[in-house]
């Protein structure tokens, strides 16, 4: 049975930085194994809302809440959740987020962060999204890279959908059958760089020396040295000079 590898990277943004304000994106990632024996890859990227003020402590609790939930299940699930499933994680992720707004005198706004959820299995690919920020994958016998789950604004220009919005998630589902050896989410800080804005696709030319390091290396599971090196890339000049936002990228890959 395969396994996964992968790497993962939050970097502050420029603006942040000069700002002085904290890291505002979350994610967490692992792999785990059915009790089929089925490996699993798991994302979980969030990122807390510029206008929110503890929009980093809300993509915190989203992360952690999935990653949690996912566990749980895949100890007693031999399938992937569905999305009533996935629903309940999120109504416990809403709920924690207004816990943490009661315990201040604030309001669930005020935490407010998208969620790109991904579960990779050698068959089979699961998504719940919120907001901007996205998913993509390389199919196994073409090579090419896909997009997965897209971006998606707001009802106005420059806005997005969050989990804690009142009138409840604006969650979309995406499941695909059929063979992805590489699978990649990243917040909106990088997303104008890494999909083509006129035809929606991911640019290979930036996934492609990416997936390699992880293709080459003969370890599995986490790989700290490559997450270092990621996370060096996202806060380089080649990319901070076309994006000031906090970036974050999970990228994996199958043996």
């Amino acid at each position: 049975m395969s396994n996964w590898i992968f790497a993962a990277a939050s970097v502050r943004g420029t603006s942040h930085v000069r700002a002085g304000t904290r890291l505002q994106d979350a994610k967490r990632c692992f792999e785990l194994t059915t009790p089929m024996g089925v490996p699993v890859f798991c994302s979980v990227v969030s990122d807390g809302a510029g206008s929110a003020k503890f929009g980093g402590e809300g993509a915190s609790l989203v992360c952690r809440t999935f990653a949690t939930s996912v566990q749980e299940f895949l100890e007693a699930s031999a399938e992937l959740p569905d999305e009533e499933v996935i629903w309940s994680w999120m109504d416990d992720a809403r709920d924690r987020i207004a816990n943490a707004a009661r315990k201040r005198d604030l309001t669930p706004r005020d935490f407010a962060a998208t969620l790109v959820f991904t579960l990779a299995t050698p068959e089979e690919v699961v998504l719940c999204h919120i907001g901007d920020g996205a998913a993509v994958g390389r199919e196994a016998q073409t090579g090419e890279w896909v997009t997965l789950s897209h971006p998606e604004n707001g009802e106005y220009a420059s806005t997005t959908y969050f989990i804690t919005d009142e009138q409840g998630p604006h969650a979309r589902f995406q499941r695909y059958d059929g063979e992805f050896d590489a699978v990649a989410a990243f917040s909106d800080g990088i997303e104008g760089l890494v999909i083509d804005s006129k035809t929606g696709s991911p640019h290979p030319g930036f996934f492609q020396p990416v997936i390699r390091p992880l293709e080459a290396s003969e370890g599995h599971g986490r790989q700290t040295l490559l997450s270092k090196q990621l996370a060096q890339f996202l806060d380089s000049s080649r990319i901070n000079e076309r994006t000031d936002d906090d970036k974050t990228l999970v990228v994996a890959c199958r043996r």
